[in-house]
């Protein structure tokens, strides 16, 4: 070959190979045509990440509440009769300033607020009232119920623990198959024995227990034999399982808050007391589980158990 042709050739191929090695360089560099658009760590530089959104929400926009005759007010105003206006969750009385009201304010309340607590309901009857709540597509549901699974006519009648867990699992799953970025509040099961040693000083009180409140705790009320003492451990033990499977199923659930134990420990004086029963919650006693349950839905941090 002709030693020009050789040298042609040679020059050619070296430019060849440097428009290759430039394009190479520039697919790798720059975004346009077929080259691949960066990924990963390398598409997040250079621009900012969006704030995560908050899994509780300290301010929701409306409140449902379910459970038991306390959340109704039952024998706050008059005796035997629920008076909702004073609910701890959802009533309007400015003597008790309840969760809702306190979250929504009073008009806010009024439009946005609803109760489905049925006096005597137990955990059996929360898949029902759940059902009913999520139809109005509530941001926050409040939850206290158990009480009456341990007040029963005797202690073998009381709500199997293993009942009582696959009832409330059960209420959380109606909710959140309808609901599930609706959060939830769950209040403990008040102690019942300390209810006891305080309304068992009326002698108005003991005269109601006997038209049927919690015999399982208050039958009997003066009895202070070991039999009696051992009916009343046995309720009291069994509210504890009851609280320790509300904080077990709620601590499932990251949309869920338990009070922590905090509706158990309260300690009712005769002034957060009914006056015809001495048992259930008064105004005032309605209006401490109000704080409870704001203090538990504001806080930035779920309360430990």
């Amino acid at each position: 070959m002709h030693q020009g042709t050789r040298r042609r050739r040679s020059w050619a191929a070296v430019l060849a190979a440097l428009t290759a090695g430039v394009l190479g360089v520039a697919g790798c560099d720059a975004v346009g045509g077929d080259a691949p658009a960066p990924s990963g760590t390398e598409a997040k530089r250079g621009r900012p990440s969006p704030k995560p959104t908050p899994v509780w929400d300290t301010s929701p926009a409306s409140v449902a509440a379910v459970g038991d005759s306390i959340t109704r007010g039952f024998d706050a105003c008059a005796v035997l009769t629920d008076c909702p206006e004073v609910s701890w969750a959802t009533g309007s009385s400015e003597r008790v300033d309840s969760l809702a009201v306190r979250l929504l304010g009073k008009a806010g309340a009024a439009e946005r607020s609803w109760n489905y607590a049925v006096t005597g309901a137990r955990m059996a009857d929360l898949p029902a009232q759940m059902a009913r709540a999520v139809r109005r597509d509530p941001q926050l549901v409040a939850v206290m119920a158990g009480a009456n699974d341990a007040c029963r006519a005797s202690t073998s009648a009381m709500t199997p623990v293993a009942d009582f867990r696959a009832d409330f699992e059960e209420a959380m799953r109606t909710l959140r198959e309808a609901l599930p970025k609706a959060q939830v509040y769950v209040a403990s099961v008040p102690d019942l024995k300390r209810l006891w040693s305080q309304g068992r000083t009326s002698a108005l009180g003991k005269q109601v227990w006997k038209l049927g409140i919690c015999p399982s705790m208050l039958g009997d009320p003066d009895a202070l034999d070991a039999a009696a003492t051992t009916r009343r451990e046995t309720v009291a033990q069994r509210v504890e399982d009851y609280n320790e499977v509300l904080a077990e199923v709620c601590a499932k659930d990251r949309r869920c808050r338990f009070d922590g134990g905090a509706v158990h420990a309260y300690r009712f004086g005769t002034a957060q007391l009914s006056r015809w029963d001495w048992f259930h919650p008064s105004i005032d006693g309605q209006a401490r589980l109000a704080e409870i349950a704001y203090r538990t839905v504001t806080a930035k941090q779920p309360p430990r158990p």
